[in-house]
């Protein structure tokens, strides 16, 4: 991130100890006591500036230097450089309790707005904001149209604003609401001049300044704004750049939605009819309040920046700024238009063609954003359906920029602020989500957080599936993106994939015909209602495995899983249970091989199946035939542990009548018999790259599940009782020992020997390995009568005696 210089300043600023701090204190000291404040003092300046900003915590200099500082701050004589790094020094130190700096006597407007910024940024303890407020309005009533310019006072202004809007009096008020109405409003349409070099033929033969230009280089013909185009600007004009940058916090803060317009109760009844049209033609701005014709001008300027937006700029750097500009021009009639519903109608008419030409210039799509959050808030009241902004905005412009990480993030926040506003539009927000699942996919680090927190919102019971197919594939998706941007004729000069990744073979299977309809699934910009297996795309796609975009996708999938279930666990509905348990059967082994990527997943599909049959413990006897074919397939032990210890921990837990009346003893036989054939081949069977070595933990929940089993059945028990000793016989063999290590087995012959002795009482193996549903009350652990800690006692003991370890 830093060059190799910048990161060894950095180190040796962080390993500065006290002392020597201290004694670089008292050299600073000295250098600010000099009269000629020099370059050494600018240096030294520069060098205690890095080492206070350079840790996280703060650091504490010397009173004699922190006093010097703000005395040289405050100096008049004081060079603006040094000014500004003592400024800087003391804002790192913020909140300091040592300050004593005082804004009350200073003039430059400058220096003024560097103590504020010192002020600002140490809090409110002693009312730094307020007093900083009142002396700013003080400087902005007095000032004199050839006194020092106000330039560094507006961001002063916004941010007092902001911190402290209640602090701010009526007269202070409307004396901003004046000043912003003359500098939008009525700023120089003459360039500015430009500044005298001192030379012999400078002022005789001076160029008279000439009118401003707009962007395509015509003249401006009518009031400037931010777009205008000059060589030189003029005081004023400057300040119309500023005041339109501050205006939209400064009205939301000076008047929030609604207040201060008269006649609200009145206006609401008319909007939507004939009358409210009518009224709310522009009346004589000036005979209006200082507040209502702030409002007036800005809605002018704002409606002269969507016009100059229109023209076709002759500089990219200008292009840009109409972007931006028109963004903030949208913003701010949205503003106006909450505040004042008659704005409403003079704005739509212009927001209508402003969409339409939006719509068909990609370049543009930023400023989608802002327009469709406007329909959405306001198209009810003038009867406007946004949906079809909403559905330009889902389909196309995630599947057309997805890599641009800037519009992906601007994206999604829009989709989360705007939640509450899109109405009978979710559900055009949720048939989108496979196209925002592609911002997500390739640029996966930044957007998880977002994502999770947005994911609630995008799950119901219809996309489920399909959306827990498309997280699942979400490797898969951005290895098909490289592929798409790689293959596109319009690809930028500058690759946006891994230049160092060769994929002829992967480009050629992107093309062909055969496997067009898979790419097109995977690549559809709205929900399908169907799910295609994928998995001759998990092959094809192999080689790019490795990609450091497509590693970091599959790192963040768990983490949406999660999310992704914790939504669905808020929807009731038992179908929609089935059909996603079954779905984790099947994909445990239809995964993109990334690496590390199967065992994570895992983890997570193992433990939200456990979830799902916890939710719904009939699952196990109404999906008897497909979990039956998944512990009797080869699948079952290639998935590795923790998804087949899960599924048969569900079996022996909930396939019994305590759980479901319609489990059966044949049912049971069945699973018995599936199990007992698994078992055998996981011990039996040498490691091999198809089936490696089954982790004792598989094999204790076999053995621990054929017993419930059993003891559901009597008829079972003696089988399940030779298989046991079988096991318990076969940890003890050398061959094993050589197989698995031996803390593994003396877990698989401790699991036996327990399971052994409690079923030579079968009731009371029942009683253990099957209790009642009122296991989770606490009575069932505390009740000397009916405890399973006592049962199980009892049962050692008899044991114990039978075989002759205690007196008789």
């Amino acid at each position: 991130m830093f060059s190799a210089g910048a990161e060894s300043l950095l180190h040796q600023a962080r390993e500065i100890q006290g002392e020597e701090l201290k004694k670089f204190c008292s050299r600073v000291s000295k250098l600010l006591q000099k009269e000629d404040l020099g370059s050494d003092a600018v240096d030294a300046l520069r060098r205690l500036f890095l080492i206070v900003s350079a840790t996280k915590y703060n650091r504490k200099l010397e009173k004699t230097c922190v006093d010097l500082l703000q005395t040289t701050l405050c100096l008049p004589t004081c060079p603006e450089q040094l000014q500004l790094l003592c400024a800087a020094i003391l804002r790192e130190m913020s909140p300091c309790d040592s300050l004593s700096l005082s804004c009350d006597h200073i003039q430059n407007t400058r220096q003024l707005s560097l103590v504020a910024s010192v002020l600002l940024a140490q809090g409110d303890k002693k009312q730094e904001v307020t007093n900083m407020g009142l002396r700013v309005f003080k400087v902005l009533e007095s000032r004199q149209p050839e006194g020092p310019s106000l330039r560094p006072l507006l961001p002063v202004l916004s941010k007092v604003a902001s911190l402290a809007p209640g602090t701010l009096h009526k007269d202070q008020t409307n004396l901003l609401n004046k000043r912003l109405v003359d500098w939008l409003r009525y700023a120089s349409v003459q360039q500015g001049l430009a500044h005298s070099s001192g030379g012999f033929f400078s002022t005789p033969r001076a160029r008279q300044p000439g009118p401003v230009m707009e962007v395509d280089g015509a003249v401006a013909t009518d009031f400037f704004t931010v777009l205008c185009m000059g060589q030189h600007f003029t005081e004023d004009q400057w300040l119309n750049v500023q005041a339109f940058s501050m205006l939209r916090a400064w009205l939301l803060h000076s008047s929030p939605e609604g207040a201060g317009t008269p006649d609200t109760d009145d206006r609401s009844e008319l909007e939507g009819s004939t009358l409210s049209v009518l009224s709310a033609a522009p009346s004589t701005s000036r005979l209006l309040p200082p507040q209502e014709r702030l409002r007036e001008k800005a809605f002018e300027y704002c409606q002269r920046l969507i016009e100059q937006s229109n023209r076709r700029a002759l500089r990219k750097g200008d292009a840009d700024l109409q972007k931006a500009c028109l963004v903030e021009a949208v913003l701010v009639l949205d503003v106006l238009c909450r505040q004042d519903p008659a704005f409403l109608y003079r704005t739509l008419s212009c927001l209508k063609a402003l969409r339409a030409r939006l719509c068909g210039d990609a370049a543009s799509v930023r400023a989608l954003l802002p327009l469709a959050h406007f329909f959405l808030s306001h198209g009810e009241a003038v009867a406007v359906d946004s949906e079809a902004v909403c559905q330009h905005l889902f389909t196309r412009t995630p599947s057309e920029l997805f890599h641009s990480p800037t519009l992906a993030f601007e994206f999604v926040q829009f989709c989360r602020d705007n939640l509450p506003l899109f109405g009978r539009n979710l559900g055009v927000l949720r048939l989108s989500f496979p196209s925002l699942f592609k911002f997500l996919a390739w640029n996966s680090p930044p957007l998880t957080a977002e994502f999770v927190a947005l994911l609630p919102s995008l799950v119901d019971a219809g996309t489920a599936v399909e959306m827990l197919h498309a997280l699942l594939d979400l490797p898969c998706l951005t290895a098909a993106l490289d592929l798409q941007l790689r293959s596109s004729p319009a690809a930028s000069e500058r690759p946006l994939w891994d230049a160092s990744l060769r994929t002829p073979s992967c480009l050629e299977a992107f093309r062909d015909p055969q496997f067009q309809g898979l790419f097109q699934h995977l690549l559809r910009a709205k929900a399908s209602g169907t799910a295609e297996r994928l998995a001759p795309l998990h092959q094809l796609l192999q080689p790019m495995a490795s990609c450091a975009r497509v590693v970091q996708c599959a790192e963040a999938v768990p983490t949406l899983l999660q999310a992704f279930f914790s939504a669905v666990t808020q929807l009731t509905d038992k179908a929609l249970t089935n059909q996603l348990a079954l779905l984790l059967l099947e994909r445990t082994d239809s995964l993109y091989q990334v690496p590390g990527y199967e065992a994570s997943v895992h983890r997570v599909l193992s433990s939200q199946f456990l979830s799902l049959c916890m939710r719904h413990p009939a699952l196990v006897v109404e999906q008897a035939k497909e979990l039956l074919e998944f512990v009797g397939s080869s699948s079952g032990l290639r998935s590795g542990a923790s998804m087949l210890t899960s599924v048969v921990w569900a079996i022996g837990e909930y396939l019994s009548v305590c759980w479901d009346r319609r489990c059966t003893v044949e049912q049971i036989n069945k699973f018995f018999e599936a199990l007992e054939a698994l078992l055998f081949e996981a011990t039996q069977s040498r490691p091999s790259a198809v089936f490696p070595k089954c982790p004792p933990q598989v094999i204790t929940a076999l053995m621990t599940t054929l017993t419930k089993l059993a003891s559901r059945s009597q008829d079972l028990i003696p089988r399940v009782s030779l298989f046991l000793s079988k096991m318990r016989t076969l940890a003890l063999s050398p061959a094993t020992s050589s197989v698995q290590c031996e803390e593994d087995m003396g877990a698989v012959r401790t699991r036996a020997t327990e399971l052994l002795n409690l079923l030579k009482m079968p009731s009371v193996a029942q009683f253990v390995l099957t209790p009642s549903v009122d296991v989770s009350e606490p009575r069932y652990h505390r009740d000397a009568n009916t405890a399973l800690p006592l049962a199980l006692r009892t049962v050692s003991r008899l044991v114990e005696k039978e075989m002759g370890l205690l007196p008789g």
